[in-house]
This record gives C-alpha cells, structure tokens and sequence, in this order.
C-alpha cells in the first residue's frame, strides 16, 4: 500500500520524510553495503529480490483516487537480508516508482516511511522475540515470523498510514478518507502474510541460508 497523490497536509509529508531519513541514516550507517560487496552471490539474490519486488510493485490497485494497494514484501526481505538490505532496497523501489512517474516525489518519503521503516522495524521485534525468548523449532519460526509477522507488518503499516491521514484531518471529509483507507487493511494483511509464509518457506526447505534471520543449525541440525 502506498499514497499515489497528495492527501497529507505538507507539513506531515515534511515531517514524514525526516523520521523515514532519518532511520535511513541509521540502517546506512551501518554500511550494509559491505556484506553485499564480500559475497557475490549474496549481492546476486540482493539483487534480484529488489528487481523482483520492484516489478511486483506494479500490480496496483487503485481503491481510490489518493491510495495504491499492493504487496510490500518489505516483512519477507527484512528475514532475508536483516532490517538495513531490507531498507536499502525498498528505498530503491520507492525512488523508481518516483523515477517512472508512478509516485509524485513528494509523497517518497511518506511512502518510505509507510512500506519500508515501519513494517521492517515491526518485523525485527517479532523476529528478535522469535530468537530470544521462544523455542528453536522451524515451524515456531516459520508461523511466527513468516505468517503472524508479515500480518502484524502490514497491519502497522496501514495503521501508520492511518494513524497520518488523521493526524493531519482539517475536515470530516479527511477523516472519512483515513477510515476508508483502514477498511481495506483487512484485504491485504492475510494475502501479505499467505505469500510472505509460502515464499518463506519454500527458502526454509530447499536453501536456508538464504535467509539471514535463520540459523539452520539451531532450527534444523539440533533436532
């Protein structure tokens, strides 16, 4: 899901832009760059999974004139490549959507914001609760952060989302708008976390170490 016009009030889509910037700064500052460059064919799937995600990205649908719905697999890449390849290539698939003239540049950070830093910074907690404190069995992590955490994502997501347009609502019309896009949360959350889980775990039988998150020793090898 992602703002295909100008609803929020500039200073929203200003202060938007800052938080999203700013948590880039963070996940850059890590330099997740360097793992990309000492491994080739993790730089390969990187890759791959951005262009992948950039071309899914163009099944639309167009709700209502100011609102796009579609996947965001931001949960997915984010146990692929951990929070900061993950934030790297949804940044590049906003700014291509911005480039190609789907999105107006304006709404890039918001959008960022919405399909990238909030449902990754979601998914990290689940993933961290995951490792730390439940028990080290495939399906727990599979279900648990797969299923559950691609929902719970999405859901936060488009309660952002939400939690914007109302913030910035001058009117009754404005806040209709921002409880017309929260009726269309429940569509998506189950095809994101259906999708997120089959992709999930297909990796998680055939090619484990694909997903940075899993530890196929702990999951797998001790059982």
């Amino acid at each position: 899901m992602s703002f295909s016009e100008a609803v929020l009030a500039p200073w929203l889509l200003v202060l938007a832009s800052l938080v999203a910037l700013g948590v880039m700064g963070l996940a850059l500052a890590q330099r997740p760059w360097r793992a990309l460059l000492a491994d080739s064919a993790l730089q390969h799937r990187w890759l791959a999974a951005t262009v992948a995600v950039l071309l899914l990205w163009q099944l639309r649908a167009q709700a209502v004139d100011w609102l796009t719905l579609h996947l965001m697999f931001t949960a997915l890449l984010t146990l692929m490549f951990k929070a900061p390849l993950a934030l790297l290539a949804i940044l590049i698939v906003n700014l291509a959507m911005v480039v190609t003239g789907r999105v107006a540049w304006p709404l890039l950070g918001v959008n960022l914001l919405v399909t990238g830093v909030v449902p990754a910074l979601v998914m990290v907690v689940i993933w961290r609760l995951v490792d730390r404190k439940l028990p080290d069995h495939l399906m727990i992590f599979l279900f648990v952060c797969g299923f559950f955490g691609a929902a719970l994502s999405t859901l936060a997501a488009g309660l952002a989302a939400v939690g914007l347009m109302m913030l910035g609502a001058s009117d009754a019309h404005a806040l209709y708008q921002a409880l017309e896009y929260a009726r269309f949360l429940p569509l998506l959350m189950p095809s994101e976390a259906f999708i997120t889980g089959m992709l999930l775990a297909i990796m998680l039988v055939y090619h484990p170490h694909w997903v940075a998150t899993f530890n196929d020793h702990r999951y797998i090898d001790t059982k």
